[in-house]
């Protein structure tokens, strides 16, 4: 298997036998993720060639990208949670716990940046003032 069909494989891996409902479906499933593969390898050598990259650390590149957009949402979501969800705000455990966050790791989580950012999508301030207006950023 070349280099490029690798990166495929292991970006776009086989579902388990018996992960798929239902099961009549299994062989499709196979299929279907055979051509994201396909597709996969032709963007891959299209960027690598074009940028001159090598495909492993583009790859990497895109994932990391993806995991920082990830991260963002959930720093949005808890702020959302914290600040803006009904009349009382959801407790940090429990947002910890949903996040895969300790209780300190939420607390500190997000800030008045990711708050300005989700007033903004959604249309409406925080359900109460923050008391810790010194943080700025995160």
């Amino acid at each position: 298997m070349h280099p490029i069909e690798e990166l495929a494989a292991l970006r776009h891996p086989l579902p388990e036998p018996g992960s798929v409902t239902p099961e009549a479906c299994y062989a499709d499933a196979c299929e279907q993720v055979g051509e994201q593969r396909k597709e996969d390898v032709l963007r891959l050598e299209a960027a690598s060639d074009g940028l001159e990259v090598d495909p492993l650390l583009l790859a990497l590149e895109v994932l990391k990208a993806q995991k920082e957009a990830v991260d963002a949402r959930i720093r949005q979501l808890l702020a959302y949670g914290g600040e803006f969800h009904g009349s009382r705000p959801y407790g940090l455990e429990e947002l910890a716990r949903r996040a895969g966050y300790s209780i300190s790791r939420v607390r500190t989580a997000y800030g008045e940046t990711e708050i300005r950012q989700v007033a903004a999508q959604i249309g409406r301030e925080p359900n109460r003032p923050r008391r810790d207006t010194a943080k700025n950023g995160r």
